[in-house]
């Protein structure tokens, strides 16, 4: 069974920034990349970001564990790692939600 997600892509982002604002598009891809450096570069020093109206992008570190293949059910060891969760900020909650109702 495939699921069939419907991503949204840098370029679609850059597309509708360019005919939203009308700048052109290599200026457009010049901000998008700088953002995308900006945030990459402060969760990996600072562990947080928090972006007003919208919501919070925290690094948190897993421990390493044990996991279990549900095919096999072979016990693995899943190492420790550094993941990036985002808890949305509760403005963007009732914006999206504003819709759900109708």
């Amino acid at each position: 069974m495939k699921i069939n997600r419907d991503n949204t892509h840098k370029k679609n982002i850059i597309n509708n920034i360019c005919k939203e604002i009308g700048l052109p598009a290599n200026y457009v891809v010049k901000i998008v990349d700088d953002l995308i450096s900006i945030c990459n570069t402060g969760i990996h020093l600072k562990k947080k970001i928090k972006i007003k109206n919208f919501g919070t992008f925290l690094l948190k570190k897993k421990k390493k564990r044990i996991g279990r293949n549900p095919k096999d059910k072979i016990n693995h060891e899943i190492s420790e790692r550094n993941v990036v969760t985002f808890k949305a900020a509760d403005v963007f909650k009732k914006k999206i939600n504003l819709n759900a109702s109708k």
